[in-house]
């Protein structure tokens, strides 16, 4: 199709001036020509290029992001206007939203620093997991597709090469062969398997390679024995090419690329979580290594991707849901044994039907506790002494499966602290210890857990106190049982304190 001249008008859309020629489709600025109320945003019309010389990939790619464009939302996409028929004239036409794309800061005169790459690589690891949520793998994340708003969020544009879990894959069905940008592309897309969201993941860890090293991890190969490499080769350490790149990014940015997707991240929440939290990131030999993986490796990896055989993908919601990250809001006043030990049961049998699962203990501490001039009581000392005190709580929990972080909130509203960390952090499941009060007075007073219940943005679980009488004996409010716990444990029930009362 020929390009829309400035003025014309197409169903009832005005075109303005061509924003963007690629080498798949033609965008414009458009606004409503009929006097339509105006829809409060800026919009953009997307036609398909349809020339003797184009593919049939720019049809089909065309059909399946008008599908896709559809039934997603959120902040994360650009909103769906409308779309025209493709036997007479196929556009799509949607949000224009204002920002710079990834480029932006891939051709700047100077290299972005590890937390500005670290910031960007979280807001798109969120973006990708919003769109995971939905049933829904981008399989073509590149700088070109990613765009950041004014406020640093992530837009993903683009949905002619996604799948859809709920929608038969076009791609798949007529084209028969790898759909996706070289440079980008995950290893099991190389061989045909669509559908994974850790394929997303893949993408980003090669953006996140290039933003802190300059270099491309793969290359840009053609070739068909070119793309098959990254079933089994590493690519160099980023620490080797840039000493600059603390270990804690090496080992994020080497485990997105990983050849298997088993072994990248379960889903694009834990990856923007590792990002946020660069103390919390466990760092193994990965991350510590500037030579490069031996030849050894490769080799055995090479023969056994030879006979791999691949299996269907996951449905992307399904997959974010049983690797969840699971957050314990652990008190630090006005709490029992029998609080500590519940919420302990309570988050191992949760851990226990999820595996893969991410911890994070949380505690919020007021503002007060760090306002003191006393070296003792100074902010780095009291955060360090309640991190201390969750890792000495967490102990018993600590098995191989599961990563636990740790947390210290500094804030005077507990239950606004708890319910923005989980909001920031795409929490899927809250284990809380439920209030003491009874139900008259919850009545007239709002406790903590009423609070994070009522608004809390995913699964949450309300523990009653209850201790193991059968092994504990009877204690009573103010006295130790004659219990079997460990000196860890006595260490935290005094620190947290020892009188029975509601988390708020």
């Amino acid at each position: 199709m020929k390009l829309l001249e400035s003025g014309a008008h197409l169903d009832g859309f005005a075109i303005e001036e061509c924003i963007h020629s690629g080498g798949m489709a033609h965008v414009y600025r458009v606004h409503y020509a009929d006097g339509q109320p105006d829809p409060g945003f800026d919009m953009a019309m997307k036609v398909p290029r349809m020339t003797a010389g184009d593919g049939a990939e720019n049809i089909v790619s065309f059909e399946v992001e008008c599908q896709i464009m559809q039934t997603l939302h959120g902040s994360h996409v650009p909103r769906f206007v409308a779309a025209g028929d493709l036997q007479r004239v196929p556009y799509l036409v949607m949000e224009y939203i204002q920002g710079q794309t990834l480029d932006h800061w891939l051709e700047a005169e100077t290299r972005p620093t590890v937390d500005e790459i670290a910031r960007l690589g979280a807001a798109m690891a969120r973006a990708a997991h919003a769109l995971h949520q939905q049933n829904t793998v981008h399989l073509d994340l590149k700088p070109a597709n990613v765009l950041f708003r004014p406020n640093g969020s992530a837009v993903m544009l683009d949905f002619g090469l996604s799948c859809h879990a709920h929608y038969p894959d076009l791609l798949a069905e007529q084209l028969r062969k790898a759909v996706g940008s070289p440079t980008w592309i995950a290893p099991e897309q190389v061989v045909g398997v669509r559908g994974d969201p850790r394929s997303d993941v893949f993408a980003i860890g090669v953006m996140l390679y290039e933003l802190c090293t300059g270099e491309l991890p793969f290359g840009s190969p053609q070739t068909a024995a070119g793309l098959r490499q990254r079933l089994w080769m590493d690519p160099t350490p980023p620490r080797k090419i840039n000493p600059d790149v603390p270990p804690w990014f090496q080992e994020v940015v080497l485990r997105c690329l990983e050849p298997e997707a088993a072994q990248r991240y379960s889903s694009a929440a834990l990856l923007a979580f590792d990002l946020t939290h660069p103390t919390q990131v466990l760092i193994t030999e990965r991350g510590l290594n500037t030579k490069g993986t031996k030849f050894r490796t490769h080799f055995k990896r090479w023969l056994k991707a030879a006979g791999m055989h691949y299996q269907p993908s996951p449905l992307p919601a399904q997959q974010a849901d049983e690797v969840p990250i699971v957050m314990v809001a652990v008190p630090h006043k006005d709490v029992t044994d029998a609080t500590l030990y519940s919420l302990r049961q309570a988050v191992a049998r949760s851990l226990g039907t999820r595996p893969g699962a991410r911890l994070a203990c949380v505690t919020v501490i007021s503002s007060s506790q760090t306002s003191t001039s006393d070296d003792a009581k100074s902010e780095t000392s009291v955060h360090r002494r309640y991190l201390t005190d969750l890792r000495q709580w967490a102990q018993p929990l600590d098995h191989p499966g599961h990563q636990t972080s740790y947390h210290v909130l500094e804030s005077g509203d507990v239950a606004q602290a708890l319910l923005s960390y989980a909001r920031g952090n795409d929490v899927s499941v809250i284990v809380m210890g439920a209030a003491t009060h009874g139900l008259k007075t919850q009545r007239f007073v709002a406790t903590v857990p009423i609070k994070v219940a009522m608004d809390a943005p995913c699964t949450i679980i309300l523990v009653k106190q209850a201790l193991p009488f059968e092994q504990l004996g009877a204690a009573s409010d103010n006295e130790r049982s004659g219990t079997d716990y460990s000196d860890s444990d006595s260490d935290v029930a005094s620190r947290f304190g020892d009188d029975l009362g509601p988390l708020g």
